[in-house]
């Protein structure tokens, strides 16, 4: 990387500076720095997929890193041929637009790239291109085998294994999954930095309150509950905590979501009848969504196992008071703005959705407490975050000479 360490210690006059060397705060502001940008390209295998969990941090981190750069900057966002059309793709580049998924991005993504680093936001990557930083969201095919079909867990298993070994630097998004690939992958803590995710994307997302009536909800009258029937969404204790309080209450409860029965295990399902309170409402629009998030008189998550936990924030960004478990890496994402429950006690789980349901000023609590959290999650200081951690590991620890043009937004 000794091109990226140059350009790192030039001015944009081309007179080198000595690293750690103090600059004025107009040269800081400038916007013309190119940075590292030249020397980066970004995967784009999601542009083709629903752009939900991983893919939607691909998405919003990929198009945030972007932003820090002028707009004529050359950092392409290489994507596969049927990428969507739907979704605005900034930089895009179709390249090998006759392979698609997997082949696509282990066969023609590191030719595309060419001498470029490679910026791999979704788990995976080309397993043997030559420059590539990875971000890893979890290690559940090791935690949870259990979650995924055999060929799944051998595919990610084999390829984890070689991208621990190629991978210039690895990214994730919390200290629970840095612990968790630490162990499960024998990584030194020194090639693992931790780049949290952001949650503004749902600042410019306009709800769409027509799934209300289409649903029969009214507002503060229901739970909302988003995820699948994955062993670690911890459905089968949810369902079960709603059975024994429909007994006593009449309050909904909507579930939003699906199972991808190509990944996951059917064995893994907990077989149950849906009782006549729950409202399943399968895939909906993040407008939508966002609707849902707004009138639910709180979200219920209690999850066993997340690597970092998007849902529960982006409800707190809505104004929905949230209710998740103490597992994995959902304390350290919500904080104090979150009602606390026993993620394996049906009773506890009850319980609390109880306290949450029967009380409106304690409602109104959560609903400040989690806005106020909610704001410190934010794209552009997620890419932010990733562009330290590409200076540093990349470029030796040379300290930047010239910020970048979002650099003085950081919050």
């Amino acid at each position: 990387m000794n091109q990226f360490k140059e350009r790192s210690e030039t001015r944009r006059t081309g007179t080198p500076v000595e690293a750690g060397s103090s600059v004025d705060s107009a040269a800081a502001r400038d916007a013309r720095w190119q940075g590292p940008s030249a020397g980066f390209a970004i995967n784009g295998k999601f542009a083709s997929q629903r752009i939900t969990g991983v893919q939607r941090v691909g998405y919003e981190l990929a198009t945030a890193f972007q932003r820090l750069f002028p707009e004529d900057a050359d950092l392409p966002l290489l994507v596969p041929g049927d990428a969507r059309a739907d979704v605005p793709l900034p930089k895009a580049k179709s390249v090998f637009g006759w392979l698609k998924g997997s082949l696509w991005e282990q066969l023609a993504l590191p030719f595309a790239a060419g001498g470029r680093t490679l910026l791999s936001l979704c788990n995976m990557g080309p397993l043997f291109a030559r420059r590539q930083v990875v971000m890893m969201h979890d290690v559940a095919v090791y935690d949870l085998p259990e979650n995924y079909s055999w060929k799944f867990r051998l595919w990610y298993r084999v390829a984890f294994s070689v991208l621990k070994r190629s991978a210039s630097h690895i990214v994730t998004v919390s200290e629970f999954s840095k612990k968790r690939i630490m162990a499960r992958l024998g990584i030194d803590a020194s090639r693992i930095s931790v780049v949290l995710n952001g949650v503004d994307h749902f600042d410019k997302i306009a709800p769409d309150a027509g799934i209300l009536s289409r649903l029969n909800l009214q507002n503060d009258g229901y739970v909302l509950a988003v995820g699948n029937l994955s062993v670690g969404k911890n459905l089968a204790r949810v369902l079960a905590a709603i059975e024994s309080l429909s007994e006593r209450h009449d309050w909904k409860f909507v579930v939003v979501g699906g199972c991808d029965l190509r990944v996951f295990n059917p064995k893994a399902k907990a077989g149950y009848e849906m009782s006549k309170n729950i409202v399943a409402a399968g895939f909906v629009s993040d407008g939508e969504l966002r609707a849902l998030y707004e009138n639910a008189a709180c979200f219920l998550f209690p999850s066993l196992y997340e690597g970092f936990g998007l849902p529960p924030l982006e409800a707190m960004a809505c104004g929905c008071p949230v209710i998740v478990s103490r597992e994995a890496s959902l304390p350290e994402v919500c904080g104090d703005a979150a009602m606390y429950c026993d993620a394996l006690s049906v009773e506890d789980i009850a319980e609390k959705v109880t306290q949450m349901m029967g009380d409106a000023a304690l409602r109104e609590t959560w609903r400040t407490r989690g806005r106020a959290h909610a704001r410190s999650f934010r794209w552009d200081r997620s890419a932010q975050q990733l562009l330290d951690v590409l200076e540093r590991e990349l470029a030796g620890g040379v300290a930047r000479p010239v910020a970048s043009r979002a650099a003085t937004s950081r919050v």
